[in-house]
């Protein structure tokens, strides 16, 4: 096998696949399988500060067998203060072969996070709500916002409403066949089914007061929902929980590192949604806090690679004899 690692930019992991929230969601269901049966593995996320303000890179690593045979790291750098116009958060993810270690890979995968996480929001609102979702409230403009609403428009076409509201109401315009909500409280007050928090919020703009019997909240961002909130939650779900518990921002951990959560407090995960059948009853309130599990995000990566040799795209660069290959 030639050492020879594939190159792949926004535009290619986009026509590949990389943004469909639906293929994300089949690798998502089968890396749950996975881990389930020792088949993947989710070391603990490194950081490193940047030299910039309050910026910090992140290397997150995992290895998936199976169909995907991936090891990988997922590196970003989340830069909140830039010089320039590039997002805030830079994404690459490296594959190797997981049997053999050859590199494989490397590809922009700020689209495959965003497909990862909408599609991890999908298996919370099919299998964690109390009641049949029909009406959604969205919260936030950006990229992972967007993601979520083209999920929800892709895989819950029986939805009644989709409720959206941001806190500069001008970055809406650019979404269509939704209620524009312009009052957070005014909008959570509505008799929503699910709330999809997806902001940058620095502080929590969820309180206990939106937390109702048959209302699944499910929390993308690292710190919108209030302890108060989770706390007025009778079932407390998570994607995982791990070491990643020590050092999070999210919500959840925070309030797990101040003392006021225990670990065995969380009702279910997903392998135990996906794979034992937990169901939340229809009166329950249920808060779902969405870290962002890399293993997945190699899982994804993996994918579009194999779409890529497939069809033969992206830059083919020789590690050893400094070649580099078009196709």
């Amino acid at each position: 096998m030639d050492a020879l690692m594939r190159v792949l930019d926004e535009a290619t992991v986009a026509q590949l696949g990389g943004d469909d929230v639906a293929l994300a969601l089949d690798d998502v269901k089968a890396v749950i399988r996975l881990m389930r049966f020792g088949e993947a593995q989710m070391p603990a996320e490194n950081h490193i500060d940047l030299g910039t303000p309050l910026g910090k890179a992140y290397a997150l690593p995992a290895r998936v067998g199976g169909k995907y045979n991936a090891a990988g790291v997922k590196w970003t750098a989340h830069r909140p203060q830039r010089p320039d116009a590039l997002p805030a958060a830079l994404a690459l993810t490296l594959i190797n072969h997981a049997d053999s270690g050859i590199p494989r890979g490397l590809l922009a995968s700020g689209a495959l996070t965003a497909a990862r996480t909408a599609a991890v929001s999908a298996l919370a609102l099919q299998l964690a709500a109390p009641r049949a979702v029909k009406r959604v409230l969205l919260l936030g403009a950006g990229l992972h916002a967007q993601t979520h609403l083209r999920m929800l428009q892709q895989l819950f076409p029986q939805l009644d409403q989709i409720g959206v509201w941001n806190r500069s109401p001008e970055k809406l315009s650019a979404f269509n066949n939704v209620q524009i909500e312009l009052d957070l409280a005014h909008a959570l007050s509505q008799p929503y089914d699910a709330v999809l928090t997806c902001t940058s919020a620095a502080q929590p703009i969820v309180a206990a007061s939106a937390v109702r019997p048959g209302r699944l909240i499910v929390q993308v961002g690292y710190h919108e929902v209030s302890f108060a909130a989770i706390k007025a939650s009778n079932q407390v779900v998570v994607d995982a929980w791990g070491d990643f518990a020590e050092r999070s921002a999210k919500s959840l951990f925070q309030m797990y590192r101040a003392g006021e959560f225990h670990p065995q407090e969380v009702a279910a995960d997903l392998a135990t949604l996906l794979l034992d059948g937990w169901r939340a009853n229809a009166d329950d309130s249920v808060y779902f806090s969405s870290f962002g599990l890399n293993v997945f995000d190699i899982a994804l990566a993996a994918r579009v690679l194999q779409a890529a040799e497939h069809h033969h795209l992206g830059n083919l660069q020789s590690l050893f004899s400094g070649g580099m290959h078009d196709y």
